[in-house]
Order: structure tokens, then C-alpha cells, then sequence
């Protein structure tokens, strides 16, 4: 399967999944989401920023999924595996005040990040406000 991961351009974690400061994209739920159950090991995940072209493609060595979540276990899932999340440790309380509540954690661990070339997606029947899309073949729902 292939997937596109749509990510906030402030934070900035494209950059740090092409040098290797970010090994694991996670994502973190109310409610169960795709990709929840849906990525496997072999498949690939491709990188936008929001309202911009897709720009950088790795593939899944692993995924690890967490439910029934609390503010005790998020707070130990975000100690152990922030560092490979790209995210500083300086502002791992942010982002436990932003996920604190938060009940279901998937993390898709990366591997063989490259730059692409730039393309862009037709999001059409996804949902405007959708962060993660999930084909079975990335050129469905590339625009020429």
C-alpha cells in the first residue's frame, strides 16, 4: 500500500526525515484513524506539507500501535520514542499538552527516506481536513 502523510510545515519534520533526525512518524488519536491497522512493514509513506507538493518518500520497516491510552503512557511513550520522532526535548511537554488526551498512538517507524521529484495529489473524496490518505497505488491519485 502506499500513503501519504500531510504534515504541519511549522514544525518542521520533513528536513529531519531526510538527514535521519527523524526516524518515526507518529500519529496520535481520539479515536482509531487511518492508518490505524491499515500500514504494514513494505509499505510506503509519502511526505507533504500541507498545501504543498509530495517531496520525500521512505518505506516501513515497522509499526507499532497503542490503545486505551493515558496521560501516564503518553507521556512514556513520548520519553521513549520523541528522540526518534523528531521532536526536541525541550518541547516534549508541548507536545504531551497536546497529546495528553489522546487514546490511540500509532508510530510508523522509517527507513531509506529520499527526496523526490516534487508531484501533487488530488485529495478529491479524502476529505479536505484529511491528514493521512491511503491507496493502493500512489499514481491513482497523483495529478499529471
Amino acid at each position: 500500500m502506499d500513503h501519504i502523510a500531510i504534515m504541519k510545515k511549522s514544525w518542521g519534520l520533513i528536513p529531519k526525515i531526510l538527514d535521519g533526525r527523524k526516524k518515526i512518524e507518529s500519529r496520535w488519536y481520539s479515536m482509531r484513524y487511518r492508518p490505524w491497522n491499515g500500514i504494514k512493514s513494505g509499505d510506503t509513506v509519502y511526505f507533504k506539507n500541507s498545501g504543498e507538493p509530495v517531496t520525500v518518500k521512505a518505506e516501513v520497516a515497522k509499526v507499532t500501535q497503542f490503545s486505551d491510552l493515558n496521560p501516564i503512557m503518553v507521556k512514556k511513550i513520548l520519553n521513549n520514542y520523541g528522540e526518534e520522532d523528531g521532536l526536541d526535548k525541550n518541547k516534549l511537554p508541548s507536545f504531551f499538552n497536546l497529546f495528553k488526551e489522546k487514546k490511540y498512538c500509532i508510530l510508523v517507524h522509517l527507513k531509506n527516506a529520499e527526496n523526490i521529484e516534487p508531484f501533487v495529489i488530488d485529495k478529491k473524496g479524502f476529505g479536505s481536513m484529511s491528514a493521512w490518505i491511503t491507496v493502493d497505488d500512489i499514481s491513482r491519485i497523483t495529478l499529471k
